[in-house]
Protein backbone atom coordinates (compact mmCIF):
# COMPACT_ATOMS: atom_id res chain seq x y z
CA UNK A 1 0.00 0.00 0.00
CA UNK A 2 3.09 2.55 1.00
CA UNK A 3 4.85 1.40 -2.51
CA UNK A 4 1.45 2.49 -3.98
CA UNK A 5 1.02 5.75 -2.05
CA UNK A 6 4.65 6.60 -3.19
CA UNK A 7 4.33 5.97 -6.83
CA UNK A 8 1.09 7.90 -6.62
CA UNK A 9 3.13 11.18 -5.41
CA UNK A 10 5.56 10.97 -8.69
CA UNK A 11 2.93 10.52 -11.34
CA UNK A 12 1.89 13.13 -13.45
CA UNK A 13 -1.31 12.87 -15.51
CA UNK A 14 -4.29 15.58 -17.13
CA UNK A 15 -6.40 16.57 -19.82
CA UNK A 16 -5.03 17.75 -22.87
CA UNK A 17 -7.78 18.75 -25.08
CA UNK A 18 -7.23 19.24 -29.01
CA UNK A 19 -9.11 21.91 -30.72
CA UNK A 20 -9.04 23.34 -34.43
CA UNK A 21 -11.13 24.02 -37.47
CA UNK A 22 -12.05 20.94 -39.72
CA UNK A 23 -9.53 18.72 -41.13
CA UNK A 24 -6.56 19.84 -39.84
CA UNK A 25 -5.68 17.34 -38.66
CA UNK A 26 -6.48 16.25 -35.26
CA UNK A 27 -7.74 12.87 -35.26
CA UNK A 28 -4.05 11.70 -37.31
CA UNK A 29 -2.29 13.40 -34.80
CA UNK A 30 -3.93 11.03 -31.63
CA UNK A 31 -3.98 8.18 -33.45
CA UNK A 32 -0.45 8.83 -34.28
CA UNK A 33 0.80 9.75 -30.93
CA UNK A 34 -1.18 6.84 -29.57
CA UNK A 35 0.36 4.16 -31.77
CA UNK A 36 -3.62 3.05 -32.41
CA UNK A 37 -6.14 3.87 -34.14
CA UNK A 38 -8.95 5.37 -32.43
CA UNK A 39 -10.14 8.31 -33.98
CA UNK A 40 -11.71 7.73 -37.08
CA UNK A 41 -9.67 9.74 -40.18
CA UNK A 42 -11.04 11.11 -43.67
CA UNK A 43 -10.81 13.60 -46.50
CA UNK A 44 -14.27 15.22 -45.26
CA UNK A 45 -14.22 17.53 -43.09
CA UNK A 46 -16.27 17.50 -39.50
CA UNK A 47 -15.25 13.84 -39.78
CA UNK A 48 -15.27 13.99 -35.58
CA UNK A 49 -18.67 14.55 -34.74
CA UNK A 50 -17.82 13.39 -30.70
CA UNK A 51 -15.62 13.59 -28.34
CA UNK A 52 -12.74 10.83 -28.59
CA UNK A 53 -10.80 9.86 -25.22
CA UNK A 54 -7.52 8.14 -26.06
CA UNK A 55 -5.19 7.79 -22.79
CA UNK A 56 -1.42 7.59 -23.35
CA UNK A 57 0.45 6.19 -20.81
CA UNK A 58 4.44 5.50 -19.32
CA UNK A 59 5.58 4.98 -16.14
CA UNK A 60 5.36 8.10 -14.33
CA UNK A 61 3.06 9.98 -16.64
CA UNK A 62 -1.11 9.88 -18.09
CA UNK A 63 -1.63 11.80 -20.92
CA UNK A 64 -5.38 12.12 -21.40
CA UNK A 65 -6.53 13.63 -25.20
CA UNK A 66 -9.68 14.33 -26.39
CA UNK A 67 -10.11 14.67 -30.40
CA UNK A 68 -12.77 17.38 -30.47
CA UNK A 69 -14.89 17.95 -33.23
CA UNK A 70 -14.01 20.80 -35.82
CA UNK A 71 -14.98 24.19 -34.48
CA UNK A 72 -17.43 25.55 -37.02
CA UNK A 73 -20.09 28.21 -37.30
CA UNK A 74 -23.24 25.74 -36.79
CA UNK A 75 -26.16 25.31 -39.34
CA UNK A 76 -28.41 22.41 -37.81
CA UNK A 77 -28.60 20.25 -33.95
CA UNK A 78 -26.24 18.35 -34.88
CA UNK A 79 -23.66 20.59 -35.41
CA UNK A 80 -23.96 22.74 -32.20
CA UNK A 81 -23.82 19.53 -30.18
CA UNK A 82 -20.50 19.61 -31.74
CA UNK A 83 -19.47 23.02 -31.04
CA UNK A 84 -21.03 22.66 -27.22
CA UNK A 85 -18.28 18.99 -27.53
CA UNK A 86 -15.58 21.52 -28.94
CA UNK A 87 -15.65 24.36 -26.22
CA UNK A 88 -16.49 21.95 -23.34
CA UNK A 89 -13.48 19.91 -23.46
CA UNK A 90 -11.75 23.01 -24.18
CA UNK A 91 -13.08 24.98 -20.92
CA UNK A 92 -12.09 21.61 -18.75
CA UNK A 93 -9.10 20.59 -20.02
CA UNK A 94 -5.73 21.30 -17.80
CA UNK A 95 -3.96 22.35 -21.50
CA UNK A 96 -4.78 22.51 -24.86
CA UNK A 97 -3.55 21.88 -28.09
CA UNK A 98 -4.88 24.22 -30.74
CA UNK A 99 -3.73 22.63 -33.81
CA UNK A 100 -3.70 24.62 -37.27
CA UNK A 101 -2.65 23.83 -41.10
CA UNK A 102 0.86 25.03 -42.07
CA UNK A 103 -0.72 26.21 -45.14
CA UNK A 104 -2.89 28.80 -43.49
CA UNK A 105 -3.38 32.18 -45.47
CA UNK A 106 -3.85 34.33 -42.56
CA UNK A 107 -4.53 33.91 -38.64
CA UNK A 108 -8.20 35.89 -38.82
CA UNK A 109 -9.23 32.23 -40.38
CA UNK A 110 -8.95 31.04 -36.89
CA UNK A 111 -9.85 34.48 -35.02
CA UNK A 112 -12.97 32.88 -33.22
CA UNK A 113 -11.07 29.88 -31.25
CA UNK A 114 -8.40 32.68 -30.28
CA UNK A 115 -11.07 34.82 -28.89
CA UNK A 116 -12.29 31.74 -27.23
CA UNK A 117 -8.75 30.63 -26.12
CA UNK A 118 -8.55 33.99 -24.12
CA UNK A 119 -11.13 33.71 -21.75
CA UNK A 120 -9.43 29.86 -21.02
CA UNK A 121 -7.11 29.99 -18.01
CA UNK A 122 -4.94 27.33 -19.01
CA UNK A 123 -1.65 26.33 -20.74
CA UNK A 124 -1.99 26.43 -24.67
CA UNK A 125 0.11 25.37 -27.11
CA UNK A 126 0.21 25.86 -30.80
CA UNK A 127 0.69 22.84 -33.09
CA UNK A 128 1.28 24.10 -36.86
CA UNK A 129 0.77 20.76 -38.54
CA UNK A 130 1.51 19.41 -42.45
CA UNK A 131 4.85 20.74 -41.94
CA UNK A 132 5.80 17.91 -44.17
CA UNK A 133 3.75 19.70 -47.02
CA UNK A 134 6.16 22.87 -46.89
CA UNK A 135 9.23 24.43 -46.67
CA UNK A 136 10.58 25.48 -43.36
CA UNK A 137 11.66 28.72 -44.26
CA UNK A 138 7.34 29.90 -45.37
CA UNK A 139 6.37 28.67 -41.34
CA UNK A 140 8.85 31.50 -39.97
CA UNK A 141 6.13 34.37 -40.85
CA UNK A 142 3.32 32.40 -40.18
CA UNK A 143 4.87 31.66 -36.31
CA UNK A 144 5.72 35.31 -35.66
CA UNK A 145 1.64 35.95 -36.98
CA UNK A 146 0.84 33.47 -33.60
CA UNK A 147 3.59 34.40 -31.43
CA UNK A 148 2.26 38.14 -31.17
CA UNK A 149 -0.92 37.24 -29.92
CA UNK A 150 0.55 36.21 -26.80
CA UNK A 151 -1.48 33.28 -26.27
CA UNK A 152 0.76 30.05 -26.45
CA UNK A 153 2.90 29.04 -24.52
CA UNK A 154 4.85 27.15 -26.93
CA UNK A 155 4.67 26.98 -30.75
CA UNK A 156 5.68 23.69 -32.23
CA UNK A 157 5.70 22.62 -36.32
CA UNK A 158 4.90 18.61 -36.74
CA UNK A 159 3.44 16.35 -38.90
CA UNK A 160 0.44 14.05 -37.32
CA UNK A 161 1.15 12.28 -40.49
CA UNK A 162 4.77 11.85 -40.87
CA UNK A 163 5.82 11.87 -36.90
CA UNK A 164 8.05 14.62 -36.98
CA UNK A 165 8.16 16.43 -34.44
CA UNK A 166 5.83 14.57 -31.86
CA UNK A 167 9.23 13.32 -29.31
CA UNK A 168 9.29 17.24 -28.45
CA UNK A 169 5.46 17.19 -28.32
CA UNK A 170 5.39 14.91 -25.77
CA UNK A 171 8.31 16.40 -23.45
CA UNK A 172 6.24 20.14 -24.00
CA UNK A 173 3.01 18.11 -22.95
CA UNK A 174 4.55 16.34 -19.96
CA UNK A 175 6.68 18.81 -18.57
CA UNK A 176 2.73 20.79 -18.01
CA UNK A 177 1.30 17.83 -16.35
CA UNK A 178 -0.04 18.51 -13.05
CA UNK A 179 1.14 16.50 -10.17
CA UNK A 180 -1.66 14.21 -9.92
CA UNK A 181 -2.62 9.64 -9.30
CA UNK A 182 -3.15 7.95 -12.86
CA UNK A 183 -6.82 8.86 -14.24
CA UNK A 184 -7.39 5.44 -15.82
CA UNK A 185 -5.90 2.04 -15.21
CA UNK A 186 -2.26 1.67 -17.30
CA UNK A 187 -3.47 -0.66 -20.13
CA UNK A 188 -6.47 1.28 -21.05
CA UNK A 189 -6.07 3.40 -24.32
CA UNK A 190 -9.73 4.35 -24.76
CA UNK A 191 -12.87 5.18 -22.93
CA UNK A 192 -15.75 4.43 -25.14
CA UNK A 193 -17.54 1.30 -25.69
CA UNK A 194 -16.80 -1.00 -28.25
CA UNK A 195 -20.53 -0.12 -30.28
CA UNK A 196 -19.15 3.62 -30.32
CA UNK A 197 -15.74 2.26 -32.38
CA UNK A 198 -18.50 0.18 -34.12
CA UNK A 199 -20.20 2.98 -35.72
CA UNK A 200 -17.47 4.98 -36.74
CA UNK A 201 -15.74 2.72 -38.40
CA UNK A 202 -18.36 1.85 -40.53
CA UNK A 203 -18.94 5.45 -40.85
CA UNK A 204 -15.59 5.86 -41.93
CA UNK A 205 -16.23 3.30 -44.50
CA UNK A 206 -19.05 4.72 -45.68
CA UNK A 207 -17.35 7.93 -46.18
CA UNK A 208 -14.38 6.30 -47.85
CA UNK A 209 -16.39 4.36 -50.78
CA UNK A 210 -19.12 7.22 -50.97
CA UNK A 211 -16.85 10.23 -51.25
CA UNK A 212 -18.60 13.42 -51.83
CA UNK A 213 -22.12 11.72 -52.65
CA UNK A 214 -23.41 11.69 -49.14
CA UNK A 215 -21.64 14.62 -47.57
CA UNK A 216 -22.86 14.44 -44.23
CA UNK A 217 -26.39 13.17 -44.54
CA UNK A 218 -25.65 9.83 -42.89
CA UNK A 219 -24.96 8.35 -39.24
CA UNK A 220 -24.73 5.09 -37.58
CA UNK A 221 -26.37 3.23 -35.26
CA UNK A 222 -25.32 -0.36 -33.55
CA UNK A 223 -28.70 -1.95 -32.99
CA UNK A 224 -26.79 -5.22 -31.64
CA UNK A 225 -23.59 -6.48 -29.99
CA UNK A 226 -23.65 -9.96 -29.03
CA UNK A 227 -19.85 -11.26 -28.07
CA UNK A 228 -20.55 -15.24 -28.31
CA UNK A 229 -18.02 -17.80 -27.01
CA UNK A 230 -16.10 -19.85 -29.94
CA UNK A 231 -18.90 -17.68 -32.39
CA UNK A 232 -18.51 -14.78 -34.12
CA UNK A 233 -19.21 -11.41 -32.76
CA UNK A 234 -22.52 -10.51 -34.13
CA UNK A 235 -23.41 -7.12 -34.68
CA UNK A 236 -26.21 -5.49 -36.36
CA UNK A 237 -25.73 -2.18 -37.54
CA UNK A 238 -28.81 0.78 -38.62
CA UNK A 239 -27.19 3.48 -41.40
CA UNK A 240 -29.68 6.70 -41.03
CA UNK A 241 -29.58 8.57 -44.48
CA UNK A 242 -32.25 11.59 -44.13
CA UNK A 243 -34.11 10.76 -48.53
CA UNK A 244 -34.42 7.57 -50.25
CA UNK A 245 -32.21 8.83 -53.13
CA UNK A 246 -29.30 8.58 -50.26
CA UNK A 247 -30.66 5.08 -49.13
CA UNK A 248 -30.35 4.05 -52.86
CA UNK A 249 -27.07 5.15 -53.13
CA UNK A 250 -25.60 3.43 -50.05
CA UNK A 251 -27.49 0.09 -51.07
CA UNK A 252 -26.34 0.13 -54.83
CA UNK A 253 -27.36 -1.80 -57.86
CA UNK A 254 -28.67 -4.99 -56.50
CA UNK A 255 -27.34 -4.28 -53.20
CA UNK A 256 -23.65 -4.22 -54.67
CA UNK A 257 -22.16 -1.17 -52.77
CA UNK A 258 -23.81 -2.13 -49.42
CA UNK A 259 -22.38 -5.75 -49.73
CA UNK A 260 -18.67 -3.99 -50.45
CA UNK A 261 -19.13 -1.53 -47.80
CA UNK A 262 -20.06 -4.12 -44.99
CA UNK A 263 -17.09 -6.62 -46.49
CA UNK A 264 -14.36 -3.87 -46.03
CA UNK A 265 -15.81 -2.28 -42.53
CA UNK A 266 -15.93 -5.94 -41.03
CA UNK A 267 -12.48 -6.20 -42.10
CA UNK A 268 -11.76 -2.68 -39.68
CA UNK A 269 -13.67 -4.24 -37.00
CA UNK A 270 -12.07 -7.51 -37.18
CA UNK A 271 -8.74 -5.88 -37.10
CA UNK A 272 -9.90 -3.70 -34.44
CA UNK A 273 -11.65 -6.09 -32.05
CA UNK A 274 -9.14 -9.17 -32.36
CA UNK A 275 -12.14 -11.32 -33.36
CA UNK A 276 -14.39 -12.56 -36.32
CA UNK A 277 -17.12 -10.68 -36.85
CA UNK A 278 -20.78 -11.37 -37.96
CA UNK A 279 -21.77 -7.70 -39.38
CA UNK A 280 -25.19 -7.05 -40.67
CA UNK A 281 -26.06 -3.25 -42.24
CA UNK A 282 -29.57 -2.19 -42.60
CA UNK A 283 -29.87 1.40 -44.74
CA UNK A 284 -33.14 3.33 -42.81
CA UNK A 285 -34.68 7.15 -43.71
CA UNK A 286 -35.17 9.45 -41.33
CA UNK A 287 -35.84 12.57 -42.51
CA UNK A 288 -34.18 15.61 -41.29
CA UNK A 289 -32.25 13.60 -38.41
CA UNK A 290 -29.65 16.62 -38.13
CA UNK A 291 -32.40 18.63 -36.98
CA UNK A 292 -34.36 16.25 -34.77
CA UNK A 293 -33.53 16.74 -30.97
CA UNK A 294 -34.77 13.38 -29.48
CA UNK A 295 -33.17 11.34 -32.62
CA UNK A 296 -29.82 12.83 -32.06
CA UNK A 297 -30.21 11.62 -28.19
CA UNK A 298 -31.24 8.02 -28.78
CA UNK A 299 -27.75 7.90 -31.69
CA UNK A 300 -25.57 9.04 -28.72
CA UNK A 301 -25.30 12.92 -29.38
CA UNK A 302 -26.47 13.99 -26.00
CA UNK A 303 -25.43 18.13 -25.33
CA UNK A 304 -26.37 17.01 -21.35
CA UNK A 305 -23.93 14.02 -21.16
CA UNK A 306 -20.97 16.13 -22.92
Amino acid sequence: MEENQEKNLDRHSGIVALAGRPNVGKSTLLNRLLGQKISIVSRKAQTTRQQVLGILTAESWQIVFIDTPGVIEPHDRLQEYMLQASFKAVSGADLVLMMIEASVGDILEDQPLLERLRGVDVPRLLLINKIDLMDKPRLLPLIAQFDKTGLFDSILPVSALTGDGLPELTREIVARLPKSPFLYSEDQIATQPMRFFVAELVRETIYDMLHDELPYASTVVVDEYKERPKNKIFIRTLIFVERESQKKIIIGRKGDQLKRIGQAARKKIEEFTGNGVYLELWVKVRDKWRKDSLFLKQAGFDPQAI
